[in-house]
């Protein structure tokens, strides 16, 4: 994976400054006064981020040629919004946020399995989060929809919004996926 760097300063309202390497031009350059400057990877460049070949996606389907339409016959309001429209859920009220139940967590959109229950853990933030993906069933990639830049996780087999990922998380990867509920479904052991 291509390694995009971004330099960001240190949040002051009106005087944040960010500017995007050459690789990243795509999402444009933005420039604000002042700066106090810092390095930062993006999700996926570092080797611990590194995982074997996809593990599984369920079907073959083309979720690509979906239209909302028939995304919204096949998933409630709440999870359109935040699957299909990189909604948010509020914190501590999702399905999955205090879940101890032994499984997998799969995508609600296609079934893809992303996240094992054994990488679960707490994070006082009041949305599932985990630590590890399975295999490469997840996805980042740069979110600059609000005043700070963030890592978005999709599903790589439908390109479903998930939530974001973290530098915060617990040993082994020190990631923390902070998933919405609405975009699981858990499968019991």
């Amino acid at each position: 994976m291509a390694m995009n760097t971004l330099s960001i300063g240190t949040y002051i309202p009106g005087k944040t400054h960010f500017r995007f390497s050459p690789e990243s031009r795509p999402f444009g350059r933005v420039y604000k006064p002042g700066k106090v400057l810092s390095s930062v990877r993006s999700m996926g460049s570092s080797a611990s981020s590194q995982r074997p070949g996809k593990v599984q996606v369920a079907g073959a389907a083309d979720y690509a040629s979906l239209s909302d339409e028939e995304w919204k016959k096949k998933l409630t309001p709440e999870q359109f919004y935040i699957t299909r429209q990189k909604g948010t859920e509020r914190a501590f009220t999702g399905e999955y946020w205090n879940t101890k139940t032994p499984g997998t967590y799969h995508c609600i959109c296609c079934d893809t399995p992303l996240f094992e229950s054994s990488t679960k853990f707490d994070s006082g933030t009041g949305w599932p989060s985990y630590y590890e993906p399975i295999g490469n069933n997840v996805k980042s990639k740069l979110d600059l929809s609000i005043f700070m830049p963030r890592q978005e996780v999709v599903c790589d087999a439908c390109g479903a919004h998930l939530g974001h990922v973290f530098d915060d998380g617990p040993p082994p990867t020190r990631k923390r996926y902070c998933i919405n509920s609405a975009s699981l479904k858990l499968k019991p052991k």
